[in-house]
C-alpha cells in the first residue's frame, strides 16, 4: 500500500516541473491526483504521463475564478480534499526602479491571490487530518537583487502557512511550506532573458550553493511528498528548505 492510498490531492501547475514530478510521485503513492494549469494540451500529456486515472482541470492561475473552478471540480468527482498543494507561480526578475504595475500586479494575482483563495474555497471539502503544502522559494530569505517584488509574494504565502496552523487546527489540518532552491524547472525558459542570459544566472546560482548545482523537480517533488504523508504527522507550520543548503549559508 502506497503512503497516500485513496486520497485525493489537488495540484496547481501541475503539468511540467515541480508540480508534475510531485503529481507523478503521488499517483504512484496511490493518490487521486487532479492538476490545473492553463494550457489543455499540456495538461493531456501532463495526465497520461501521471497515469491512475488523473485528471485535469483548465484554470489560468492569473484569474480570479480558477480558483473556485479548481476546487469545485475536484469536489465534484471525489467529494473532498486530502492534500491540496498550491505550486502554481510565475517569477521575473527586476530591480525594483524598473517594476511596473503590471509586472506587479502579475506575480501578486497569481502568487499570493490565486493560492489565498484556492485555500479559502477548499476548507469545507478538506478532511481532517488533511495537508495544505504551498511552493514558496528560499528568495524571500536572501534578498537576491531584482526579486523584490517575486520575493515579496513568496513571503507572504510563507506567513500565511504559519497563520492557517492556528486556524486550520481544530480540523487538525497541518498547513507547511516547501522553499525550493535553484531547481530545474521550465519557469526559468519563461522569463524575459536570452539564452546567454539566463546560463550566466543559472551558472551564478549554481557556483552560491554549497552541493554546487542545480536541484532536480524530483528531489523536491519526494520532500512534498514527506510532509504529504503520515510520515510528517507532527510537522506544521514550517517552512522546509530544499537548496542544497544556499539559504544556510
Amino acid at each position: 500500500m502506497g503512503k497516500l492510498e485513496s486520497k485525493v490531492a489537488l495540484i496547481t501547475g501541475g503539468n511540467s516541473g515541480i508540480g508534475l514530478a510531485t503529481a507523478k510521485l503521488f499517483a504512484q503513492e496511490g493518490a487521486k491526483v487532479v492538476i490545473t494549469g492553463r494550457r489543455e494540451d499540456a495538461l493531456k500529456e501532463a495526465v497520461s504521463e501521471i497515469g491512475s486515472g488523473a485528471d485535469y482541470v483548465v484554470a489560468n492561475a492569473t484569474e480570479f475564478g480558477s480558483a473556485k473552478k479548481s476546487v469545485d471540480a475536484v469536489v465534484a468527482k471525489h467529494g473532498s480534499i486530502d492534500i491540496l498543494f498550491l505550486n502554481a507561480g510565475i517569477a521575473q526578475f527586476a530591480p525594483v526602479s524598473d517594476i511596473t504595475e503590471e509586472h506587479f500586479d502579475d506575480h501578486f494575482n497569481t502568487n499570493v491571490k490565486n493560492p489565498f483563495f484556492t485555500i479559502k474555497e477548499a476548507i469545507p471539502y478538506l478532511n481532517e487530518g488533511g495537508v495544505v503544502i504551498s511552493n514558496t522559494s528560499i528568495v524571500h530569505q536572501k534578498g537576491f537583487p531584482g526579486s523584490g517584488v517575486y520575493s515579496s509574494t513568496k513571503g507572504a504565502l510563507r506567513t500565511l502557512t504559519r497563520v492557517l496552523a492556528n486556524e486550520l487546527a481544530a480540523k487538525n489540518i497541518r498547513t507547511v511550506s516547501v522553499a525550493p532552491g535553484p531547481i530545474e524547472t521550465p519557469i526559468y525558459g519563461k522569463m524575459p532573458m536570452t539564452e546567454e542570459e539566463l546560463q550566466e544566472m543559472g551558472a551564478g546560482f549554481a557556483q552560491q550553493v554549497p552541493l554546487g548545482r542545480f536541484g532536480a523537480s524530483e528531489e523536491v517533488a519526494k520532500t512534498v511528498l514527506f510532509l504529504a504523508s503520515s510520515d510528517a504527522s507532527y510537522i506544521n507550520g514550517i517552512e522546509l528548505e530544499v537548496d542544497g543548503g544556499l539559504s544556510q549559508v
